[in-house]
């Protein structure tokens, strides 16, 4: 279907590994974005942790301008500057949206410990949107509420693998989940077929 998705009035594209842009109107939304060099501006970034591949200096001065908030955790504060700082549980609005950093982290690996990185949760014209970030099957992903749209990592080695987001997806019962965390670095897109082979839920790839 290629790397774009209309969920309502938000126009979604997977810019490849974990990034994303969102589009609603004039407001242009990206998280984790990761070898960008084109592209419309943004009026916000949203960053999950500090790793390479999520927090890329490069893909941020590139997309930012004066306008730009960047939100990320303070594990970002050595790679950005001017960054607005949250943490997991802790909830901000900026450029008119609401935004929530949820925990994100590994129970089984020692690559993302617990408060480090965040996912998140935000709305955007109405739908409401889950970035898990970096993160293995956790309990908190059954108070998120009602999502629109989750963004699962499948790759294994660092995050879930396919079998156990699949389980992650139940749990959460997004409308639509896109699987992320594949193509790059690590996972492939027989993961993310494994992932929507074995969901109980709608499943979208991009590609």
């Amino acid at each position: 279907m290629g790397k774009t998705l209309e969920l309502g009035d938000v126009h979604v594209e997977w810019l490849g590994h974990a990034g994303f842009m969102f589009r609603a109107g004039e407001t242009v939304v990206y998280v984790d974005p990761y070898k960008v060099s084109h592209g419309d501006k943004a009026d916000l970034i949203l960053i999950t942790h500090d790793h390479y591949d999520h927090c890329d200096p490069a893909s941020v001065g590139y997309l930012r301008r004066e306008e730009t908030v960047v939100v990320a955790p303070k594990s970002c504060k050595e790679k950005l500057q001017g960054i607005a700082e949250i943490g997991p549980g802790k909830a901000i609005e900026k450029k008119g949206i609401e935004i929530t950093a949820v925990p994100a982290y590994n129970i089984s690996k020692q690559f993302h410990p617990p408060g480090k990185g965040v996912g998140y949760v935000f709305e955007l014209a109405g739908k409401r949107i889950y970035h898990a970030g970096d993160t293995d099957s956790i309990p908190e992903m059954d108070s998120l509420g009602e999502i629109d749209l989750a963004l699962l990592p499948v790759g294994g080695t660092y995050t879930m693998n396919a079998s156990e987001a699949a389980e992650a997806a139940g749990r959460i019962g997004a409308a639509i989940t896109i699987p992320i965390h594949w193509g790059d670095i690590v996972g492939t897109r027989d993961d993310a077929e494994e992932f929507k082979k074995l969901a109980k839920v709608r499943v979208e790839i991009l590609d």
